[in-house]
């Protein structure tokens, strides 16, 4: 882990003393890290910076060093803070004075097992920020005409994330579908798609795909489960908030996740049933192939990913908004009258199915394995 520690001390404390407190502390986190001092000139060029308040006293010398510290790096201020020497005093009264002027920051303390867990997490966090940074995500096509509340505002992408989002016509990957002479039409839709990320040096892609049905007689669903599975992120419909949410579901956790409708919901149980026609090949333990639902031409996905936890997760076209909830996929079924990939997940908080039935963000959602609310909430609130 990429983690740079600096620290804060009052010129009252003895260095002596400080120091070999400072020893223990760190070295019981078990964690890897470069301890940097009181030399902040390179403060935000590690992944996770971390300001560690060995002492009170020290209120005065953050806000003397603070100018540089912002021109130096927008993210939030962690404190770490083992409690010793009024050090826990000095943080909080530095952290209200953070949040007085409108800037972010944490108190990182506790035991050594919450702190290092806590810094994993933080770092896990930064490095999805940065690999978002400075990234290409295209819109191939204009989102679906059913998609009415599912517009992006790409300043906003731009400014959070760092991600430019670039327009492609859907008659370039129409063409370039038209070029590939050999092979079946699902791969010539595949290797298509390939170029058109290479060209516009592409991490990722939304596709309006239901235009293929008429122009190809072919669907995506089988290029967009193998590319995601390749690491691209890859999403239907050309449903941006949906490709957003998938490119921070593979920046944290290295799967674009599965991008599916809610079919069925069970308010008073929690049970929920969502399904879609494609999932990235790296999510499932098998798959089978079928005709695409809708059409009921082309090629769709039934895939089976492995029972147990998952994480619901969507954000906003304006980021303004998420939603996360933790469930078990109880079961995966393949009933005829739905999209190939069915599940069913039991969410954990009950509660929580009254979002989808009152306040939406659109009808897509993003499910990821595992529990991963803290780590979707902690990169949300870094924006």
């Amino acid at each position: 882990m990429d983690i740079a520690i600096y620290t804060l001390t009052s010129e009252l404390h003895d260095e002596k003393a400080v120091g070999a407190v400072t020893q223990e502390f760190l070295g019981s986190l078990g964690i890897d890290y470069t301890l940097k001092g009181n030399d902040y000139a390179d403060y935000g060029s590690s992944t996770l910076s971390v300001i560690y308040v060995r002492t009170g006293g020290t209120e005065g010398i953050f806000k003397r060093l603070l100018p540089q510290l912002r021109q130096q790096s927008q993210a939030p201020f962690y404190l770490l803070t083992s409690g010793k020497s009024n050090s826990l005093a000095a943080s909080m009264e530095i952290l209200s004075y953070l949040q007085q002027n409108y800037m972010q920051g944490e108190i990182i303390h506790g035991c050594t097992d919450y702190i290092a867990r806590r810094l994993t997490t933080l770092t896990k966090v930064s490095e999805a920020k940065r690999k978002l940074n400075g990234t290409r995500y295209g819109i191939i096509g204009q989102p679906s005409d059913w998609l009415i509340s599912s517009a992006a505002d790409p300043k906003a992408v731009r400014t959070k994330l760092g991600i430019d989002l670039i327009e492609v016509p859907i008659e370039e990957l129409i063409e370039g579908v038209s070029k590939m002479a050999q092979g079946e039409m699902p791969d010539r839709i595949y290797e298509a798609l390939k170029v058109i990320v290479e060209k516009h040096q592409l991490q990722g892609f939304t596709l309006r795909c239901f235009d293929l049905l008429t122009a190809v007689h072919n669907t995506g669903c089988l290029a967009l489960a193998r590319l995601n599975a390749e690491g691209i992120v890859a999403g239907c419909e050309g449903d941006v908030p949906a490709m957003l949410s998938m490119a921070i579901t593979n920046a944290l956790l290295g799967v674009s996740g599965f991008q599916a409708n809610p079919s069925q919901i069970n308010p008073e149980t929690g049970e929920m049933l969502f399904a879609h026609c494609t999932i990235p090949l790296n999510m499932v333990e098998h798959y089978e192939l079928d005709t695409h639902f809708e059409s009921g031409i082309g090629v769709g996905i039934r895939g089976y990913m492995k029972e147990g936890p998952v994480t619901i997760f969507k954000v906003s076209g304006d980021l303004k908004r998420s939603f996360m909830a933790e469930g078990e996929l109880v079961r995966n079924q393949a009933k005829p009258d739905l999209c190939r990939t069915q599940q069913v997940i039991q969410l954990a908080d009950t509660q929580q199915t009254s979002y989808f039935l009152t306040h939406p963000i659109g009808n897509h959602h993003i499910i990821t394995p595992g529990n991963n609310c803290k780590l979707f909430e902690d990169f949300m609130a870094a924006l």
